[in-house]
């Protein structure tokens, strides 16, 4: 086992978490973005949303393009963060259905560790009726895989689950903040992508009518599920930050004042 254990920080987690809930149709996909360290604890503190070039109820996929891009941005945020950060893994959700792998995701996951042992996958279950409570619960859950070392054909590699620890943070961070804001974006051009493609086609007149009232009907859902309170929420983090400058600056006169007096005796 290349990585001993997952330690993912709380904003990362929230990013992936909303993400995993913005859509209860299809998975999602992302990258996660950190560094591991010498006890091979892998720290996952960043997340890159990935557009969807086709979306579909039970399955992801990441173009070696997507990957390539990603490696450039977390190069890019290493120089903005002065230390090391480079693409550490993969999530996507698992809308209506149980959090483990299937055997599609641990050969997909084996695909990538070929790459880089130490890559791992997280994997976010999402719209599951708790049987007890009747309320929606949210699991996760971080694996690798391993050979069985025999020809068992698709099933010849095994998930070996990885402990996972949401580590607590202070804020959120201005990585994940970037992402928090590009989901709407990244939404509403998966759907407008989609709808280009039902143009390509010569279809009737009513059917276009259709195909464009489905598209206006997702890109508002979009900015009623997502972004409004998104919106909300950051207009909430700019009221808090602009108390706590307040705060400092209160602080930092009461230090003036403080200095003053001790340098008069």
């Amino acid at each position: 086992m290349a990585v001993s254990c997952v330690h993912l920080e709380a904003d990362a987690y929230l990013v992936c978490l909303t993400h995993a809930l913005s859509t209860e149709r299809e998975e999602v996909m992302g990258l996660l973005i950190g560094e591991v360290d010498e006890r091979k604890v892998s720290h996952v503190s960043a997340v890159i949303m990935l557009r969807r070039s086709d979306k579909q109820a039970d399955r992801v996929e990441i173009s070696p393009e997507q990957l390539s891009d990603a490696s450039t941005k977390a190069e890019d945020l290493a120089k903005e963060l002065q230390r090391p950060m480079r693409v550490l893994g993969w999530y996507h959700s698992h809308p209506h259905i149980t959090v483990w792998p299937s055997h599609v995701d641990v050969r997909t996951q084996a695909s990538y560790q070929l790459m880089d042992p130490a890559f791992i996958g997280l994997i976010f279950s999402v719209f599951n009726e708790d049987k007890n409570t009747k309320q929606n619960r949210v699991q996760v859950t971080s694996f690798q895989s391993v050979s069985r070392g025999g020809d068992y054909g698709p099933l010849d590699y095994d998930r070996i689950e990885i402990p996972l620890h949401v580590v607590p943070s202070t804020g959120i961070g201005r990585a994940c903040l970037e992402s928090l804001v590009n989901l709407p974006k990244i939404l509403s051009l998966e759907e407008q992508e989609a709808y280009q493609n039902t143009e390509e086609h010569d279809l009737d007149l009513l059917t276009k009518i259709h195909n464009a009232a489905v598209y206006t009907k997702s890109e508002c859902h979009i900015m009623d599920v997502m972004g409004g309170p998104l919106l909300q929420s950051l207009e909430n983090r700019l009221e808090m930050n602009k108390i706590r400058m307040e705060q400092l600056k209160h602080r930092k006169e009461e230090i003036k004042k403080r200095m003053k007096a001790l340098s008069a005796t």
